[in-house]
C-alpha cells in the first residue's frame, strides 16, 4: 500500500518504519528540515531498541523515505496517518492544535479521496472535528471528494515499541465505513497472522479506549504504591504482598510493582486529559484525581527518605543516582521521577553523581549550570558514580543495574547506604554485605550510621 505518516516523532517513526518493514511504500512527513535530513541519513533522534537498524534497512530498500513537503507525502497515499504530538495544555487537557493544523492543511492540499487515520492520542470527538475541517477545506476549493477519518490508537511501550508494533496484542480500529475498516484490516493483516486481534468499533469508542487503558494501568501503579505506604508503617514487605495478590488471575502480576512513581509521555498526560474530559461533562473524576495525587506524592519519597536518613542535612553530601530516564530502554525524561529527586537534591546542596545508559546527554542539556559548577556529574559507568558516595539511589531499573558487583560498590562508597526505588534487590543479601538497605514499602535492613554533616 501507499502510506503517508505525518509526524516523525516517537509514534510516527515507529509506525512508518514498521509499515515499511512489511512491504508498504511509506513516506514520513516532518516539518523540521534538519530532522528530515538526519533521518534520511539513518540517524534516529530517539533511543528505541531495534528502531535504527530497521529504519536504515528500509531506507536502503527504498520502502521508506522522509520529506518536509506534505504534497509529496500525500500525492498517492491510500492511507494517511496523523501522528503528531498532543501535549498537555495549561489546564491539563490535550492540546489538539497540531492535529487540527494538519487537518486544515490536508483540506487545502488533498486532491483525491483517501482514508485519514488518527494515530495520535486524542480525546473523544477529535476524528469528527478532523473530518469536518478536511471536508470543509475540500469544499472551499470545489473538490468533489470526501474523506473519512478513522481512529487507530497506538499501544506502544517505550523500550519495546518495535516489538509491540510488529507483534501487537491487539489492534483497535474505530471506523464508521466498511471500506475504511477493510483497508485497515488488509494493512494490519501481516502483523496478525498468528492471531486475529483486530478489534473494530466505533470511532469514539476507539478514541476513548486509549485513555481508558492508560488510566487503568496508572491506577494499578498508584494502588500498589499506596499499599506500599501502608506496608511501610505496618512493618510488612510489599514484595510479599505483591506476590500474594498477583497470583490471583483476576489481578495478575503486571503493573503492581511498588516504586518511586510513573512518568513518561503517556500516563501523566492521558490521566490529566481524562480528568479534564470528565470535568467538561460535569463528572467528578474521584479515582483519577487520587491516581494523579498518589503518583505526585510517590515521586517525592526517595528525597524524603534521604533527608530523613541524613537528619535533614544534605548540604555537601554525595548522592549517586542509577537511572535517569523514566523507564529502562529509552532516553525519555518526560515526567521522570528522577527529575523530582535530582532537582530536590540540587536545591538541598547535595552533590549528585548520576549514571544512565541513554539519558545523560538529555540531563546535561537540562541542567547545564549544575554540570558546569560540578554539582552534577554525569557518567555512563555505574561504578564511577559510586566513588565517594554517601548514598546510592536506584531510580530506573536498567538491566545493567540488576546484578552489580556489590562488594566493589561498597568499597567505593564513603557510606554503604542503598535506596532501592524499584525494589529489585534482595534486602537480606545487601545487609549481609554491609549495606543499609531501604526499599519502597519494605522494612529497612542492615545498619549504617550517618557521619556528622
Amino acid at each position: 500500500m501507499q502510506i503517508c505518516v505525518i509526524g516523525a516523532g516517537y509514534v510516527g517513526l515507529v509506525t512508518a518504519t514498521c509499515f515499511a518493514e512489511m512491504g508498504n511504500q511509506v513516506i514520513c512527513v516532518e516539518r523540521d528540515p534538519q530532522r528530515v535530513a538526519r533521518l534520511a541519513q539513518g540517524e534516529v533522534p530517539i533511543y528505541e531498541p531495534g528502531l535504527e537498524s530497521m529504519l536504515r534497512a528500509q531506507l536502503a530498500s527504498g520502502q521508506l523515505s522522509f520529506s518536509a513537503q506534505l504534497n509529496s507525502g500525500i500525492r498517492r497515499a491510500e492511507i494517511i496517518f496523523i501522528a503528531v504530538g498532543t501535549p498537555s495544555g495549561e489546564d491539563g487537557s490535550a492540546d489538539l492544535s497540531h492535529v487540527l493544523a494538519v487537518a486544515d492543511e490536508l483540506g487545502e492540499r488533498l486532491e483525491h479521496a483517501c482514508l485519514i487515520v488518527d494515530k495520535s492520542t486524542v480525546p473523544v470527538g477529535t476524528a469528527e472535528r478532523v473530518e469536518q475541517r478536511i471536508n470543509a477545506g475540500l469544499a472551499r476549493r470545489g473538490k468533489r471528494v470526501r474523506v473519512s477519518v478513522a481512529s487507530n490508537p497506538e499501544f506502544l511501550k517505550e523500550g519495546s515499541a518495535v516489538e509491540d508494533f510488529m507483534r501487537p496484542d491487539r489492534v483497535i480500529v474505530g471506523c464508521e465505513d466498511e471500506r475504511g475498516r477493510e483497508l485497515l484490516r488488509r494493512l494490519y493483516a501481516p502483523f496478525l497472522r498468528n492471531h486475529d486481534r483486530l478489534l473494530c468499533m466505533g470511532v469514539r469508542a476507539a478514541e476513548f479506549s486509549k485513555y481508558a487503558a492508560n488510566a487503568f494501568l496508572a491506577t494499578k501503579i498508584s494502588f500498589i504504591n499506596e499499599m506500599a505506604g501502608i506496608c511501610a508503617r505496618l512493618g510488612v514487605d510489599i514484595e510479599e504482598v505483591r506476590r500474594g495478590i498477583g497470583s490471583d488471575r483476576r489481578i495478575g502480576t503486571h503493573f503492581i510493582y511498588a516504586g518511586c512513581g510513573y512518568g513518561g509521555s503517556c500516563f501523566p498526560k492521558d490521566v490529566k486529559a481524562l480528568i479534564r474530559t470528565a470535568e467538561h461533562e460535569g463528572i467528578e473524576p474521584v479515582i483519577l484525581r487520587a491516581v494523579e495525587a498518589r503518583n505526585a506524592l510517590q515521586k517525592t519519597l526517595l528525597f524524603q527518605a534521604l533527608r530523613e536518613h541524613f537528619n535533614g542535612h544534605l548540604q555537601g553530601r554525595v548522592v549517586a543516582l542509577w537511572g535517569l530516564a523514566f523507564k529502562p530502554g529509552t532516553d525519555d525524561l518526560r515526567e521522570a521521577p528522577s527529575l523530582v529527586l535530582l532537582e530536590a537534591l540540587l536545591i538541598a546542596g547535595a552533590r549528585v553523581q548520576a549514571c544512565d545508559p541513554a539519558a545523560t546527554a538529555a540531563v546535561a542539556a537540562r541542567y547545564p549550570e549544575a554540570v558546569q559548577s560540578g554539582q552534577l556529574v554525569l557518567s555512563e559507568s555505574p561504578y564511577a558514580v559510586t566513588q565517594g558516595a554517601d548514598a546510592l539511589v536506584l531510580v530506573t531499573e536498567w538491566k545493567q543495574f540488576r546484578q552489580p558487583d556489590f562488594p566493589r560498590i561498597r568499597g567505593a562508597m564513603r557510606m554503604p547506604v542503598l535506596f532501592d526505588g524499584r525494589n529489585i534487590y534482595e534486602a537480606e543479601q545487601l545487609a549481609e554485605l554491609g549495606f543499609l538497605y531501604r526499599g519502597i514499602g519494605r522494612p529497612a535492613s542492615g545498619s549504617c550510621k550517618a557521619s556528622a554533616a
